[in-house]
C-alpha cells in the first residue's frame, strides 16, 4: 500500500527493512489529502455557481466602480472630486432584476447589490484621462436611496452596452433624452 504513495523526500521504503513512515506521519498525510479534496470540491462548486449565474446574467464584466451620496436638500454642493483616484475595479452582474456588485469575478457573494426597481436615473458621465492610462469612459447609476455609483470602462463600447442594458432594464431615460414640452429633445 505505501508503494502507491512514492513521492520524493518521503522517509519510507519497502519490506527490505529500511526506514518506514510513522502511523503519526501517515496519518497527517491522510489528513492533507482530505483537505486538499475538500478544497477541490469546494473550487468545483464556485465554479458551477459563477459558471451559472454568468450564463442566466444578462451582462457581465469588469468596470471600475466608485460610490457618492447625492447631496441633501439644505447641504452645500459636493466638494470637486475629480482629482482624486477612488476608482476600484468590480465585477458587476446584471442578473434578472438586480444589479451584484462583486470583487472578483470568482466570488460566491457580491459585496453589494441593487434592484433595478430602485434605480431612478442612469446616464452618461464625461470621458477623462488618468496619468497612467488611456482615456476612461464613464456613467453613473442613481437609486433612490440617493447612492450613486459611477462606472467607467476604457472601452466606449462597454459602456455604451452598460448604458443601453440598465436604461432597459430600469425603464428609465438619461437627461439627455428627455423631452422637453415643445416636442423636441433636449440636449
Amino acid at each position: 500500500m505505501l508503494n502507491l504513495f512514492s513521492l520524493r523526500g518521503l522517509p519510507w521504503t519497502g519490506a527490505d527493512g529500511q526506514q518506514k513512515l510513522t502511523a503519526a506521519e501517515l496519518e497527517s498525510l491522510r489528513s492533507e489529502l482530505a483537505d486538499i479534496e475538500e478544497r477541490e470540491a469546494h473550487m468545483k462548486a464556485r465554479l458551477e455557481h459563477i459558471d451559472g449565474i454568468l450564463r442566466s446574467a444578462r451582462l457581465s464584466g469588469y468596470l471600475y466602480i466608485r460610490t457618492r451620496w447625492k447631496a441633501l436638500p439644505g447641504e452645500p454642493a459636493p466638494i470637486d472630486d475629480t482629482k482624486i483616484n477612488d476608482w476600484l475595479p468590480r465585477f458587476i452582474v446584471l442578473h434578472g432584476q438586480c444589479i451584484f456588485f462583486y470583487l472578483l469575478s470568482t466570488d460566491l457573494s457580491p459585496q453589494d447589490s441593487t434592484l433595478l426597481s430602485d434605480v431612478v436615473e442612469v446616464g452618461s458621465l464625461p470621458s477623462f484621462t488618468r496619468e497612467d492610462e488611456g482615456t476612461r469612459y464613464s456613467f453613473y447609476i442613481l437609486t433612490r436611496q440617493g447612492l450613486r455609483y459611477e462606472c467607467s470602462h476604457v472601452s466606449q463600447i462597454q459602456v455604451d452596452t452598460w448604458l443601453s442594458a440598465l436604461q432597459t432594464g430600469c425603464k428609465v431615460v438619461s437627461e439627455s433624452d428627455v423631452l422637453v414640452p415643445n416636442g423636441s429633445s433636449k440636449k
